[in-house]
């Protein structure tokens, strides 16, 4: 184990992450070393398989809690901190069957391997591969769902010998050395009675079957790359980093295993007018001083529709008005959030010789009097210098 990064360095953390540092970091980390994004890299293809086995130990609560005690070998099965004894005996298991036989049976299977769990047989059915891909959708279609396809290349199930790794006709046959087990057992006797350790079957690499006549197409794997066509659901008010998980669309399982999950990690493009704070929606809208100060109907655009709003007289610059039901349908439920609506006051340029008299006109007409904030700032001035 002395070859293996921490997997805490792994991740860029510091040992103890909390379970969202750990999972940002992992997620960020797959999506620039995932094989998708960089073809044929053999380099990225090896920090993607480190970073998806820190990911595995550290997002486990059992398995991280032993990783942090006793690191690396808290977690290999081959060691005694990780279910075995450095490599001498074969896991929890066999240190039972150990005693068992030095002590007439007293530690034996089952005083001890149902609290433990026993050791996982290496031909054991697995689930296959998680894949992770990042998808860019519009804002529109963020807030309203939507349905997409993408192209995935991944390893798919072999169709010519259905995934058995077998040439179609033929099948693999029970490996005579461990009998299908997938393990072999050696004893060895020592004054304290006989130690008895597992490893994984030489013959057939611990699968527990021979493969006499391989696939052509798989090469005896079950296993091809392809690219396929999926079918992506998107439902309405997911946002940047949302996770759509995809149930068996990931890699295929190991001897007999389930497929493993497709999870999408969507990127939202923003939009030109709207800015999303959650639920709700804000928006900025110009208004002109007539506007303001004699108040007027305008029209606010909202993601479904143009609605009329009515500008009291004496709005003041920076105003905001809420539309009620207006903003992103949650994503767990039908309540939609609000639309924010803020109102800024334009000045106006480039006015022309009559337009200025009668801006002018105005000046003289509406004197300081009419302007709450002005006149009270004029009478703090006078009052401070007085």
């Amino acid at each position: 184990m002395a070859d293996k990064r921490d997997y805490y360095e792994v991740l860029g953390l510091k040992k103890g992450a909390t379970e969202d540092e750990i999972k940002k970091a992992f997620r960020k980390l797959a999506m620039k070393y995932h094989p998708d994004k960089n073809p044929g890299d053999k380099e990225a293809e090896e920090k993607f398989k480190e970073i998806n086995e820190a990911y595995a130990v550290l997002s486990d609560p059992e398995q991280k809690k032993r990783y942090d005690q006793f690191g690396h070998a808290g977690v290999d099965p081959n060691s005694f901190a990780g279910g075995g004894f450095g490599g001498g005996f074969g896991g929890f298991e066999d240190i039972f069957d150990m005693f068992g036989s030095a002590f007439g049976g007293g530690f034996g299977g089952g005083g001890f391997s149902g609290a433990f769990g026993g050791q996982r047989r290496s031909n054991g059915p697995r689930k296959g591969n998680d894949i992770q891909k990042s998808m860019t959708i519009d804002f529109e279609e963020a807030a309203f769902g939507c349905k997409k396809q993408i192209r995935l290349t991944k390893n798919v199930r072999c169709k010519t010998c259905n995934g058995t790794g077998a040439k179609p006709g033929t099948s693999k046959k029970t490996c005579p050395n461990c009998g299908g087990s997938g393990e072999v057992r050696t004893q060895q006797r020592t004054p304290l009675g006989v130690f008895q350790s597992v490893s994984p079957c030489p013959d057939c690499g611990g699968t527990g079957q021979i493969n006499e006549s391989p696939c052509t197409d798989c090469g005896g794997t079950g296993r091809v790359r392809d690219t396929v066509k999926i079918t992506v659901n998107i439902p309405a008010g997911v946002d940047n980093d949302s996770v759509i998980p995809i149930r068996g669309q990931g890699e295929p399982g190991f001897n007999g295993g389930p497929d493993g999950d497709l999870y999408i990690v969507l990127n939202v493009r923003p939009h030109k007018l709207f800015e999303r704070r959650g639920q709700d929606l804000w928006l900025e809208i110009p208004i002109s001083f007539d506007q303001a100060a004699l108040g007027d109907d305008i029209v606010v655009p909202t993601l479904e529709e143009k609605v009329s709003y009515k500008v009291p007289a004496g709005t003041q610059p920076g105003t905001v008005f809420r539309l009620k039901g207006k903003g992103i349908k949650n994503i767990r439920g039908s309540r939609k959030g609000d639309l924010y609506v803020k109102v800024t006051l334009e000045v106006p340029t480039k006015l022309n010789g009559k337009q200025k008299k009668a801006i002018q006109a105005m000046r003289d007409t509406v004197t300081d009097e009419c302007y709450q904030k002005k006149s009270g700032f004029l009478s703090s001035i006078k009052e401070f210098f007085s």
